[in-house]
């Protein structure tokens, strides 16, 4: 006689599988850390256009060996294939604005100008996907781009200009972003994330003979490799993550990003972020979860007062 499951052991395994991806979740942006900081690392060795080079063909090479036409047929047939190409164009130039940006500036710095990407997808989410955008949005978004600003200080004495180049690269991601939501009810995970590089690797392999140098040693070979297999373990993570909890309960843990880019900053380059870096920091993530906060509301998770 099969036994029946109680509330209690649905509830058990719900929390379980919650904290997996909770788990996972916070992994992903582990490997994230571990990429920007290698990246940093590698632009002392050996051109910007060669770091992104690598990240991109160890990432699509590691990825097609689990997800190809052999595993998953017809995994590279996109409904949406002039969307696809254009989504990867925006991650190739978000990618691209990044890795020139640690030269210069501190990873925290460039996290936390990162952070504004949630409050761009918010922003943009009315004209491209039809949402509402209340007066609490919107008063968090204007908010979190003070945070922002509040690191950057154009024209106060800030940090150094090339800022501008996270900005326009947040601005590159948070399209992206938007790109992927829309591409959802199109194409499979799976054949999303494989088109995902392969414009930033053809790019850059086309034009492999005018930025190549010879990596100086071992060390920089192995940590080339390293950048692709971060950028791809990584999303692996995401995509587990997200079959074990909802977006609305992994979303906050994306901020702890911002406490592992610090704290690799200082291990790592020594770096030890400013006033002014932690404070638009707090204020970018409060802004942030805010907004988080009332998407759960606005999806019924909890009771929504108006907005």
């Amino acid at each position: 006689m099969s036994r029946s499951t109680t509330p209690a052991q649905t509830s058990s395994d719900t929390n379980r599988q919650r904290l997996m991806g909770i788990g996972l979740m916070c992994a992903a942006y582990i490997c994230f850390t571990l990429l920007d900081t290698t990246a940093k690392w590698l632009n002392h060795s050996i051109p910007t256009p060669q770091t992104v080079w690598a990240r991109y063909v160890c990432s699509v090479l590691i990825i097609t060996a689990f997800i190809n036409p052999r595993s998953h047929p017809g995994v590279l047939r996109t409904r949406r294939p002039v969307l696809q190409m254009i989504r990867s164009m925006l991650l190739f130039a978000s990618t691209v604005m990044n890795f020139i940006a640690v030269n210069y500036l501190q990873l925290s710095q460039t996290m936390t100008i990162a952070l504004a990407t949630p409050l761009l997808v918010a922003l943009f989410s009315g004209p491209v996907l039809g949402e509402t955008v209340g007066k609490g949005r919107m008063t968090a978004i204007v908010i979190g781009f003070l945070g922002v600003l509040l690191v950057a200080r154009p024209g106060f004495g800030g940090i150094h200009p090339i800022a501008i180049l996270s900005v326009i690269g947040v601005c590159c991601y948070a399209a992206f972003a938007l790109m992927t939501r829309h591409l959802a009810a199109y194409d499979s995970t799976e054949t999303t994330l494989v088109y995902s590089g392969l414009i930033g690797a053809v790019i850059l392999s086309f034009g492999l003979p005018f930025f190549w140098q010879d990596p100086p040693s071992t060390l920089v070979w192995c940590m080339m490799a390293a950048t692709g297999l971060f950028g791809a373990v990584g999303h692996f993570c995401l995509i587990l993550a997200h079959r074990h909890a909802p977006a609305n309960v992994l979303s906050p843990f994306m901020y702890t990003q911002l406490l592992w880019m610090t704290l690799s900053g200082f291990i790592v380059f020594g770096d030890v972020p400013d006033a002014f870096t932690i404070a638009g920091g707090l204020v970018v993530a409060g802004s942030g979860l805010y907004l988080l906060n009332r998407e759960r509301k606005r999806q019924g998770m909890i009771p929504a007062a108006a907005d």
